[in-house]
C-alpha cells in the first residue's frame, strides 16, 4: 500500500509517494517533523534552512535539526538537513542518524568549513547542480555536477546521498566525499581520507590528524612538516594487477576489496547489532560507536595496536606518556631543568622549552639525552646506522628537534628518526629487554642560558654604563650604514650597463601606493604595476637590510647588464635611503608550478606548450653558464621561480642567490643555497659547480613531466618521492606510466616524452661530471645530439622525508620573487 501525501517545501510545492512502516508512523507520532519528509526528489527542488515547527526541532543537547531527507528504519534512521550543535548562530548541512530517544549523531558534513544562517537556501537545480548558498545568497557549496545529465537526488537506507541519471547510474554521492566518519557499506578508496576535527565543539577541518587508505595499506597521520605516521596497517600480497583495491567498513570490519570475489579483513571490529559508526576523533583515535538506546563507543582501533601512549598528542608537545601519565623531559645528569608543564594542573596539554632554541646559536644546541624513550612515528629517516652517526646527522640540520635512536638487543646498528617538530614522547621501559631506546632532545646550552641570567644581574648593577655603550653603538650603526649606503650608491653609480633608475616617488605612483600584491617570498613582496608610457611592470620591494641589501646588489649586479628572451628583464631599480627596489618586465601567467602541479589550474598544459617551456629553460641556463662575461650559477632553479608570459614562453627569474665566477675557475666554494629537493647532492661538500643547476634543471622537467612535485605528502608512501618513483620505473621498463594522466595530449606523445624525461635522468647522475652541460642539453632537446645511453638510474634517492631536508645541513638564504606569482 502507498500513501500520496502533499508537501509544500517552501520553494516548490510537489508530491511524493510514501510506502510508511510502524517504527516510521511512531517517529511521526514522537517527532512529527519527520512524516512528510521524503528519500528523493527531482530537479529544481529548494529547501530553506527555518527556525519554525514542523521545519525544525530541538534536541537535549542543545542541537536543532531542520531534516529534509530522511531514510526510515526499524531502529535509528539516517537522515540529512540543516544541523546545528551549540549557540546555533550557524548551520552544516549534514548527514545524521536520528532516533526518538537520543541526540543526532553527524555522519557526514558538506560545509564544516563554512557554516551557513537562518534562511540559507539547499537547491537542486535544473542543470542538475545540488547547491548551498547562504542566507545572503553567497555560494558556499555544490556538487559541481552541472551538464552530466543528472535526473534527480535519492538518499540511500545506507545514508548515501546520490544524484543519479536517466539510467539510475550515480553522477555523485556523498560516500565519495568522506568527511570524518565512515557508515557500514561506505567504501574508502586511495586518495580519500578522513580528517579530524579542530575540538571536540569546533567541527572545522583543521585538526592534526587524518586517516585514509593507500595502496599499500591503512595510514594515520598527524600533520606536520614533513607529516608523520602514528597508526599503520600495512596489505600483504598486493600487487599490480590489483590496483583497484579499495577498504569497505563493511560486516563488523575494516576490510580490503580488489574485486568482487577477493577481500582481506585488515581491521576486526564488533559485528553489527544495530546501527553504528566509525569516527576520527579530534585527538586521534579512530573510535566506533554502536546505537545501544544511546551511543556508545564499542571498539578504539588505534589503541589496540598502539596503546595509549601511541598517540602523538596524548601528552602535548614535548610530553612524555608513561602508563597513562604525563610529564616532562628532565635531565638524568644534573638538576638542570629544560622543559616545564604549560600547565601544572593539566599536564596532558605538554611542555614548553625554557630557553627557545634559535639557529642563529647552534654553535650552543647540546643533546639532552633520555634512557628508554621512544617516539610514536613509524618509518625511520635513517635505516642501519649508528647512535653516533644519527647524533651528528640532527645536529647538522638546524630543522631537526631530537635523534630518536633505537636498536635490537642483539645488535649495535639500528634505526635513526630526525623529527623537525616534536609531539610526545613515550616511555620503553617494559620493552627495553629486547629493544633499546634513547631520545637526544636537542637543547640551548645551559651554560649559555647561565651567561643571559648573568647578564641580567650585571645590567641590573651597571645600567648606566651599559645604557652608555648601547647608546654609543647605536650611533655606530647609524654610522655605518650611512657608510656602508655610500658605498653602495657609488657601486651602482659606477656599474656598467646599468638598467634605469626610478625614485621611490615614481614606483609608488606607477604601483598605486603599493596595493595590488602578486606575491611575497623570503626578502619582501611583489606589487604590480603600470610605467607612464603604459608598460606593465612587477615590483619587488625588499625588507629589511644584511641579506636582503645583499640579494639586492646580486640581482642588480647578476641581470642589470644581461639580455636573453629567456631571462625575465630587469627594467629598473631603487636605491634611495632605506628603498631597495627592483622594477621586472609583467608576466601575465605567473609562475610554472600553478600550471604543471595536479589540482592547481583548470586548463592542462599539452605537450608542445610543455617541451617549449623546457627548451626557453634549457637555452636561459646555457646563456648564463657559456654566454655571459662570467659564468653565472642561478643556485635556485624550481617552478617558482620560473615565470609564463601572455604566450607561455617560460624565462628564468629570482636571481638573489646567484653566484658570479670567472671562466678560469672549474669550482667555487660557497655557503649552501637554495630550496630542499632541488639541491645536488655536491652540496654538501660546499664546493660546486654550474652542474648544480643541471641537477636542479632535471628535477624541474621531471616534474613538468609527471605533472607533479617531487615531493608529494599525499600520495601513498611508496609514490612519495618522484625520483624514487622514477628509478624504479625506469628498472622496471615502464617510465610511460610516470607522464601527466591529466593531459591527454601527453599521452598521444609518450615516445617524445619519455626520450626528454631520459634528458632529465641524465641531469639528475650522481656524479656531477657525468651530466650534461647545459649546451649539450640544449642541443639533445633540438635533435642535434642524442641522450647519452648509458644513464645510471641509481640516483642519490631520499629514502624518506626527512632525508629531503638531510641535505640542507646548513642554513639557507630564503629564496626571494623576481616577478609576479
Amino acid at each position: 500500500m502507498y500513501i500520496k501525501l502533499n508537501w509544500f517545501n517552501q520553494a516548490t510545492s510537489q508530491s511524493y509517494n510514501y510506502h510508511p512502516n510502524f517504527f516510521f508512523m511512531a517517529v511521526s507520532w514522537i517527532f512529527p517533523f519527520l512524516f512528510p519528509l521524503f528519500s528523493t526528489a527531482n530537479l529544481s527542488t529548494t529547501w530553506i534552512n527555518s527556525y519554525s515547527p514542523p521545519h525544525s526541532v530541538n534536541f537535549s543537547d542543545g542541537s536543532i535539526v531542520t531534516p529534509i531527507l530522511v531514510k526510515e528504519s526499524f531502529g535509528p534512521s539516517y537522515a540529512c538537513g540543516f544541523y546545528c550543535n551549540g549557540n546555533c548562530e550557524t548551520y552544516i548541512f549534514a548527514i545524521f542518524i536520528v532516533s526518538t530517544y537520543d541526540d543526532p549523531a553527524v555522519v557526514w558534513s558538506a560545509n564544516r568549513n563554512n557554516p551557513v544562517r537562518i534562511n540559507a537556501t539547499l537547491q537542486l537545480t535544473l542543470g542538475g547542480n545540488l547547491v548551498l548558498r547562504d542566507a545572503d545568497g553567497t555560494l558556499v557549496w555544490s556538487t559541481n555536477t552541472t551538464d552530466k545529465s543528472v535526473a534527480g537526488l535519492k538518499f540511500t537506507h545506507l545514508g548515501n546521498l546520490v544524484l543519479f541519471n536517466v539510467n539510475n547510474v550515480t553522477v555523485w554521492q556523498s560516500f565519495d566525499h568522506p568527511t570524518d566518519s565512515l557508515v557500514p557499506g561506505q567504501k574508502l578508496i586511495p586518495g580519500q581520507k578522513l580528517t579530524a576535527s579542530v575540538s571536540a565543539t569546533n567541527w572545522t577541518e583543521g585538526g592534526l590528524y587524518s586517516f585514509s587508505a593507500t595502496n599499500s595499506g591503512l595510514i594515520a597521520l598527524v600533520e606536520s612538516s614533513p607529516p608523520q605516521t602514528y597508526f599503520k596497517r600495512s596489505i600483504t600480497n598486493l600487487t599490480d594487477s590489483k590496483a583497484s583495491n579499495y577498504v569497505m567498513y563493511l560486516n563488523g570490519s575494516l576490510s580490503l576489496f580488489t574485486n568482487s570475489n577477493d577481500s582481506e579483513i585488515l581491521v576486526s571490529v564488533a559485528p553489527v547489532s544495530s546501527a553504528q559508526f566509525m569516527k576520527l576523533e579530534f585527538d586521534g583515535h579512530l573510535k566506533v560507536y554502536e546505537w545501544q538506546d544511546q551511543w556508545k563507543e564499542v571498539n578504539d582501533i588505534f589503541t589496540f595496536s598502539i596503546g595509549e601512549c601511541g598517540y602523538p598528542m596524548v601528552c602535548g608537545r614535548y610530553g612524555i606518556c608513561s602508563n597513562g601519565q604525563c610529564s616532562c623531559p628532565k635531565s638524568s645528569s644534573d638538576s638542570t631543568n629544560y622543559f616545564r608543564q604549560i600547565n601544572d594542573r593539566q599536564p596532558n596539554l605538554g611542555c614548553s622549552e625554557i630557553t627557545k632554541m634559535t639557529c642563529n646559536d647552534s654553535k650552543n644546541h647540546r643533546y639532552l639525552k633520555l634512557n628508554d624513550m621512544n617516539y610514536f612515528a613509524f618509518g625511520a629517516d635513517i635505516i642501519d646506522t649508528d647512535m653516533t652517526t644519527c647524533k651528528n646527522a640532527c645536529l647538522r640540520n638546524c630543522s631537526c628537534k631530537a635523534a630518536i635512536f633505537g636498536y635490537a638487543s642483539n645488535s649495535s646498528k639500528g634505526e635513526c628518526h630526525l623529527p623537525s617538530e616534536i609531539f610526545s614522547l613515550m616511555n620503553n621501559e617494559k620493552d627495553k629487554t629486547r629493544y633499546n631506546s634513547y631520545a637526544f632532545l636537542k637543547v640551548q646550552n645551559e651554560t649559555q642560558r647561565k651567561r643571559h641570567v648573568n647578564g641580567a644581574i650585571v645590567g641590573s648593577v651597571t645600567g648606566i654604563s651599559i645604557l652608555g655603550i648601547i647608546i654609543g653603538c647605536i650611533i655606530f650603526t647609524f654610522w655605518k650604514k650611512r657608510k656602508e649606503d655610500e658605498v653602495e650608491e657609488h657601486y651602482l653609480d659606477n656599474m656598467p650597463g646599468m638598467p634605469v633608475r626610478f625614485s621611490y616617488d615614481d614606483l609608488k605612483s606607477a604601483a598605486e601606493n603599493f596595493s595590488k600584491k602578486l606575491g611575497e617570498g623570503g626578502f619582501g613582496s611583489v606589487f604590480g604595476g603600470t610605467l607612464k608610457d603604459d608598460t606593465k611592470i612587477a615590483v619587488k620591494c625588499l625588507d629589511g637590510i644584511g641579506k636582503a641589501k645583499k640579494s639586492f646588489l646580486a640581482e642588480v649586479e647578476t641581470i642589470g647588464s644581461i639580455h636573453h628572451l629567456s631571462l625575465v628583464q630587469l627594467i629598473g631599480f631603487c636605491a634611495q635611503k632605506s628603498h631597495r627596489l627592483l622594477v621586472y618586465e609583467f608576466m601575465s601567467n605567473g609562475s610554472l608550478d600553478k600550471w604543471i602541479y595536479s589540482g592547481n589550474q583548470e586548463i592542462v598544459l599539452d605537450w608542445k606548450c610543455r617541451k617549449k617551456i623546457i627548451h626557453d629553460i634549457d637555452k636561459g641556463l646555457a646563456y648564463l653558464h657559456d654566454e655571459c662575461r662570467q659564468k653565472i650559477l642561478h643556485l635556485d632553479i624550481k617552478p617558482q621561480n620560473i615565470l609564463l608570459d601572455e604566450k607561455y614562453n617560460a624565462k628564468l627569474s629570482d636571481f638573489g642567490l646567484s653566484k658570479l665566477i670567472d671562466r678560469t675557475q672549474s669550482k667555487v666554494v660557497t655557503t649552501m643555497r637554495g630550496t630542499p629537493g632541488y639541491l645536488a647532492p655536491e652540496w654538501l661538500s660546499a664546493v660546486i659547480t654550474e652542474k648544480v643547476d643541471v641537477y636542479s634543471f632535471g628535477v624541474v622537467v621531471l616534474e613538468i613531466l609527471c605533472g607533479r612535485k617531487n615531493f608529494e605528502p599525499s600520495e601513498p608512501e611508496e609514490q612519495r618521492l618522484l625520483m624514487s618513483l622514477l628509478k624504479r620505473k625506469a628498472e622496471e621498463g615502464r617510465l610511460m606510466d610516470l607522464i601527466d594522466k591529466r593531459s591527454e595530449d601527453m599521452q598521444l606523445y609518450k615516445e617524445e616524452v619519455v626520450d626528454t624525461m631520459q634528458v632529465a635522468a641524465w641531469c639528475l647522475q650522481r656524479d656531477y661530471t657525468k651530466r650534461p652541460s647545459m649546451s649539450t642539453v640544449v642541443m639533445v632537446i633540438e635533435g642535434a645530439v642524442d641522450v647519452e645511453k648509458s644513464l645510471d638510474y641509481n640516483f642519490l634517492v631520499p629514502q624518506t622525508v626527512s632525508d629531503i631536508n638531510m641535505i640542507d645541513s646548513a642554513p639557507l638564504l630564503p629564496s626571494i620573487l623576481s616577478g609576479p606569482r
